[in-house]
This record gives structure tokens, sequence and C-alpha cells, in this order.
């Protein structure tokens, strides 16, 4: 069991370096659209503030080359402002005279965000001299970025090796939730999978195989999986160098006794058609391309969502980011919302479809994560997991 914020004493006048997620969708402006991981950041460091600590709080916002106006941090401080009894103080620089003076005059329980750390180039190199003098700064640093804890960055693992540490609430929150889910299921356990890319999911697939009863498969990867099974699927998006491997992790399922089902009917566009009209088929003729599930598929998977015990589903079943074709994803959103299973939902377009179906709500955990939701079900951990020190018993 790792240590968390808990488990630290005499936090009172101590300067803590906390790392969050606050990775959120923006519009052009630059104005947070989606306040999510910014609210369940919010009990860790409303505990630091009760504990008297000087809260220094770092993140990043997008993928920046250099300092970028639109994803500055700067408006999440405003947030922050109006959600936190605290003073809430933002520094345009992270290192440098100016964040120094500005720790100095804190107060106990006062907060201060620091820019995008992301508009240095040190932080994605995980630079030790830039670690070193980041940690300089603090006495202690606190990990509650799950978002990120995938990846070994200055700022989420380099940290951790060169000051005390331990996890957030949110982090500790993630980690027993998944991890529970993966290790003890209820069943009958029905994982669902969309999205793209099939050389990202053949981990997690097998690893679903493993755990779940029922796979359920979507997205542009389904097209693979229909290719692998000798099914024409037109001029649709697919990973030919991936079609043996799909191959192979169906006939794993096979061998294992678990179902897999893929999409029996689409909704397509002609591949020179501008206008993209919208066509319902269960075959596909040269000139289609997949879009989305089409209803007997819905009807399919939600029979499944609905006898489960156990959901789990990560990634989009159609191209949802196109309004056109949000319509299957939608409907799987209110088939996870309306059944009586323990739900988990993870990737930000899977979020976003259970938010605008109304069913937020209704579903027993949404993880911050995306990538990383997918890589700590695959392995039990992340590097910016294990490098954290373990409670002491």
């Amino acid at each position: 069991m790792k240590r968390t914020v808990k488990d630290l004493v005499n936090l009172k006048g101590k300067v803590v370096l906390l790392r969050v997620d606050f990775n959120c969708p923006i519009d052009n402006l630059g104005r947070v659209t989606d306040y999510t991981r910014i609210t369940e950041a919010l009990p860790t460091i409303k505990y630091l503030i009760e504990q008297q600590a000087k809260v220094v709080i770092m993140s990043h916002l997008g993928r920046p080359d250099g300092f970028e106006v639109r994803t500055s941090l700067w408006t999440v401080s405003l947030i922050l402002m109006k959600k936190l009894h605290a003073k809430v103080y933002f520094s345009n620089k992270v290192l440098g005279p100016e964040v120094r003076e500005r720790l100095h005059s804190m107060n106990n329980g006062d907060v201060l965000l620091l820019e995008n750390i992301r508009f240095y180039k040190e932080e994605r190199a995980c630079d030790m001299n830039f670690c070193r003098e980041l940690a300089a700064m603090g006495d202690i640093y606190v990990n509650d970025a799950f978002g990120c804890a995938h990846r070994k960055h200055a700022s989420t693992y380099g940290l951790a090796r060169v000051m005390p540490n331990a996890i957030g609430l949110l982090m500790e929150k993630e980690v027993t939730t998944i991890g529970n889910a993966m290790e003890n299921p209820h069943r009958p356990f029905v994982a669902i999978i969309g999205g793209a890319k099939v050389p990202d999911k053949i981990k997690i697939l097998k690893r679903f195989i493993d755990k779940a009863d029922t796979i359920l498969i979507g997205g542009a990867m389904a097209y693979t999986f229909l290719l692998a099974q000798g099914i024409p699927v037109g001029e649709s998006l697919t990973y030919l160098d991936s079609v043996n491997t799909a191959r192979e992790v169906l006939q794993y399922a096979s061998e294992k006794g678990k179902k897999v089902l893929l999409p029996i009917d689409h909704v397509v566009v002609r591949k020179d058609d501008k206008r993209q009209k919208r066509i319902a088929t269960e075959s596909f003729a040269d000139d289609m391309i997949g879009m989305d599930i089409g209803p007997k598929t819905v009807k399919l998977f939600s029979k499944e969502i609905k006898n489960a015990k156990q959901i789990i589903w990560n990634g989009p079943v159609g191209k949802f980011e196109d309004p056109k074709f949000r319509e299957g994803t939608l409907r799987i959103a209110q088939a996870v919302g309306e059944s009586e299973a323990f739900s988990i939902v993870g990737g930000g377009d899977s979020v976003s479809a259970i938010k605008a179906s109304k069913c937020a709500d209704k579903v027993n955990f949404l993880s911050t994560g995306g990538g990383a939701t997918l890589k700590f079900m695959e392995d039990g951990s992340l590097p910016c997991i294990e490098v954290i020190q373990e409670k002491i018993r």
C-alpha cells in the first residue's frame, strides 16, 4: 500500500508540491469547458489547506510547444479562487526569484498555482537538474495526477525520486476502485472497448479476456477485428498489420471460453459522398466507410450491458467527435447508466458521452484517466505510483 497524503504528519507550515491533472478541455479562447478534473482534485487541495500547509500546485494543460497564451493555467487559477476558501495566487513562472518571493510571502493554508509546467522542455525530458530545482522550493511532494501517472515526466516521476512523497486522495480513489474491480469483479463482468488504434488496445483486450466474461468491441478498431474474421469492411479504417494479432486475440478468447461481440450492423458513409449521408447497413460495399454502430448492434450490446453485474467502459463505439455519428456511443452510455451493474467509465469521449446522456450520476465511478486508466488495468500499477514510498505498517 502506497503512502497517502493522510499518512503525512506535521504539515503545518510545510511547503507541499502538489502535482494535479488540470488538463481540462478548453475552447479556442483557452476557457475551461469541463471542470471535472479540477473538481476531483479539490479534496486533496482542501485537506492540505486544513492541515495549514503552503500548497504549491503544478499541472500541465494541452501539449504546448513553449509558451502559449491559450494553454496558460491563469484561467484555472480563477476557477480555484471561486472554489476554495483560501487565498489563491498564480505565478506565470514555475521557477525563479518571482516564485521564491511569492513562496516567502505565503501564509499557512495559502495556495499558489504555478504556470503550465509543459511550457518547460525539461518537464517531458524528466531532466533531473530541473527536478532538483523544483524540489528545492518544497518540503514534501504529493502526486494526485492519476491521468498522468503513466508518464515519467519531471513533475510526475522525477520529483518523487528526490523528495519525501505520497499520493493524493484522488490517486488513492482511482487505484483502489479500479484495482478492486479488476481483481475482484462482480459477475457477469462486461468490458466495453472502443476507439480507433488497435495496437494500443491489444494488451488490455487480452487482460479483459482473462478477467471479464464478455467483451464488446466497437469504434474503428472493430473493423480490424471484422477483417480478421474475413468480413469485408469497405474503406473503413483498419490496421492491416494488426489483422493477424486481432485473429490471435479472438482465438485466445475462444480458448478461454469468453464471449467477444463485434458490431453486426453499421452506420456508414460512401467514400466520395461529400454530404456524408448516414446509411444503416449490415454489409459493406467497397466504397463504404464505417462511422458508428447500427441499431441492431446497439440492441445486442445493450442486452449484455443490462445483464451485467460489473461494467468497465473505455473508448467510444463510433466517431464520437463528429456530431453526426454520436448516436451509437450515446445509446451505449444510456444503457450503462440504466444498468444496475457496478460501472466504471474512463477515457475522455466515454466520459463526455455519459455526461451528454445525463447519466453521470448513475455511473459508480468516472475515472479521470484515459491512457492511464487502461495502463493501470493492464499492469496493476503505473510508474508514477511505483516510485511513491510505501506506507509504514
